[in-house]
């Protein structure tokens, strides 16, 4: 399967000009100074697993995609749109992109268990399908991780259902005015 180049908020670049993600397995998020001078922080928090905290098996691959439901807050002000991922930092190939969303609203607050609405830009994972591809590691492999990071951006991304991680990248180009990342582990 191809892998894309996609980062979370603490991504690196390598020599390569490829980006990976982060591997310290630990919550990421980027503040920013909002216009009255105070520090505006997201977060991002799922009822369905802790940080750092293993994945239940009804988000994974074998059980069918449902993407777990996710909530969020400490939205900038100035955010026009939201963009979520989820990648595999563990994958044997490199990193795996297992979801990518854009056009998120900066007024939701979360996603519901498997929400993906029709005005949602659904980008294409490493399973070669647009929207949610659930954790499917090697049998045998210790648990992998899997990042979830949202980004807040201070104009709309552009992009649209189908995009690829290299059109998810250039869209966050200087645009990310705050981000979060949750991590969650699976092993099979």
């Amino acid at each position: 399967m191809p892998r894309s180049p996609v980062s979370n908020a603490a991504a690196a670049t390598g020599s390569s000009g490829r980006i990976r993600a982060s591997t310290s397995g630990t919550r990421h998020r980027r503040a920013v100074i909002g216009h009255d001078g105070t520090m505006e922080e997201i977060s991002l928090r799922s009822p369905a697993f802790a940080d750092n905290g293993p994945i239940p098996p009804e988000y994974s691959h074998e059980s069918g995609d449902l993407s777990p439901e996710l909530r969020w807050s400490g939205v900038p002000a100035a955010c026009l749109e939201l963009v979520l991922t989820c990648v595999d930092p563990d994958a044997p190939g490199g990193t795996f992109v297992h979801w990518m969303l854009g056009g998120i609203p900066p007024e939701r607050g979360g996603l519901a268990a498997g929400e993906e609405r029709p005005r949602i830009a659904r980008g294409r994972n490493d399973y070669g399908d647009n929207g949610y591809g659930g954790p499917h590691p090697p049998p045998g492999d210790p648990p992998h991780r899997y990042v979830f990071t949202l980004y807040a951006l201070r104009g709309p991304s552009g992009l649209t259902s189908g995009f690829s991680a290299d059109d998810l990248r250039a869209s966050l180009k200087d645009d990310v005015l705050a981000s979060a990342t949750l991590m969650g582990t699976y092993a099979r």
